[in-house]
């Protein structure tokens, strides 16, 4: 059986400023919260806009379908209906993303990635260290909404191959360890915050569960967030006899070397050893795909040669060898999507600092630090 081997459409429909920080220049604005308040809900609209019709087109899903790519998980935000003011709606481009798969016979997998108040406190949960949305029986309610009325559109669609209930609800100890829960723009508006419990996390997936699965047919994969929290689940999946679901956890070495100041292959090697180990016990239970991962480290980007073409050389390498390895690592999951197909739809412009070049899939393709036979191999 084919394993899911795909990518993420990230900073097209929810917005994450590290990726594209033209996008945000001038406006004072850190995530897409601040975004949308500092400018006139003109300007935001119309920027907005030009940013989405533009970041990613048609030739995108056929590049991705030329080199064996045929699962995508798109993230969106949880007003993509277009009914929480003022942020406008996207689902007019998630309907045109399903049509653009289907000419290519390619599967989406729709990713639910901010919910209101935040669920993280990171930018990429829509709004930095804010996170309180796990406080608001109102919106918690509002999310499952948004989950069913997203299954009820795509249910028949033949592209769609799953949703993904939420992204990233922050455990305790991630949310005590990351800066950007201390990052809040208006501190008065994140007084409160903390992370997501465990129970009610349990709560929240039992009741998306089955409000999915009164619409959407069988053959249509949940997935749902580890919570930062991979082996804790223990047989919940099991014991409250979902059916056709995935857990989805995010392994990064960049994440990583953060806390640990060795940057060598053989730590990298410990590091996944030690994650997959994590995936085996998880996978006792339920299959277990990678949902973000990239191969950016320190290791590869921070490489020296005696010229700019002996760097780059060395460069390539290192990447080749820590995608290699991550890769092989990963074919112990169920299925992976690397973070993120591209940060800069020109081609031509470079990333303003080295480190991102790596997060860029396209340009690792294009550079040969990943390769169609590495595509292939990963799928069996």
């Amino acid at each position: 059986m084919e394993k899911v081997i795909g990518v993420n459409l990230g900073n097209w429909l929810v917005l994450e400023r590290w990726m594209k920080p033209k996008l945000f220049e001038g406006t004072g604005a850190i995530d897409e919260t601040w975004l949308c308040r500092n400018l006139s809900k003109e300007e935001y609209h119309d920027k907005v806009k030009a940013h989405r019709d533009t970041y990613v087109t048609e030739e995108d899903f056929a590049f991705l379908a030329s080199i064996g790519v045929s699962y995508i998980r798109i993230p969106v935000p949880y007003f993509i209906f277009g009914d929480r003011d003022p942020f406008p709606g996207c689902i007019e481009y998630l309907d045109q993303a399903f049509e653009w798969a289907k000419k290519h016979n390619q599967h989406i997998l729709i990713d639910l990635h901010t919910a209101p108040h935040g669920q993280n406190g990171y930018d990429n949960g829509g709004i930095t260290g804010v996170c309180k949305w796990a406080q608001h029986p109102e919106e918690v309610e509002f999310v499952l909404s948004v989950l069913q009325r997203l299954a009820a559109r795509y249910k028949d669609h033949p592209s769609l191959y799953g949703i993904e209930v939420l992204n990233e609800p922050i455990s305790w100890l991630v949310f005590i360890t990351a800066k950007s829960t201390r990052q809040a723009v208006d501190k008065q508006e994140a007084k409160g915050s903390k992370h997501v419990s465990m129970k009610f996390l349990k709560q929240f997936y039992h009741d998306a569960y089955y409000r999915l699965r009164e619409v959407l047919p069988k053959d249509k994969v949940i997935v749902f967030h580890d919570g930062f929290r991979l082996t804790k689940w223990n047989q919940f999946f099991r014991k409250e006899k979902f059916e056709n679901v995935l857990l989805d956890t995010h392994i990064y070495i960049f994440a990583m070397e953060f806390f640990n100041p060795i940057s060598r292959p053989w730590i990298y090697r410990l590091f996944l050893k030690a994650s997959m180990v994590q995936v085996k016990k998880a996978q006792k239970d339920i299959p277990v795909i990678v949902g973000e991962w990239c191969i950016s480290t320190r290791y590869c980007y921070k490489a020296k040669g005696k010229d700019e073409q002996a760097t780059k050389a060395i460069q390539k390498k290192r990447y080749q060898e820590v995608a290699a390895m991550e890769m092989e690592a990963f074919s112990q999951a169920d299925g992976w999507f690397y973070w993120n197909y591209q940060l800069l739809h020109d081609r031509e412009e470079a990333c303003d600092t080295i480190w991102k070049e790596p997060w860029d899939f396209y340009r690792c393709v294009s550079h040969g630090y990943i390769t169609v036979e590495d595509i292939e191999k990963a799928k069996k």
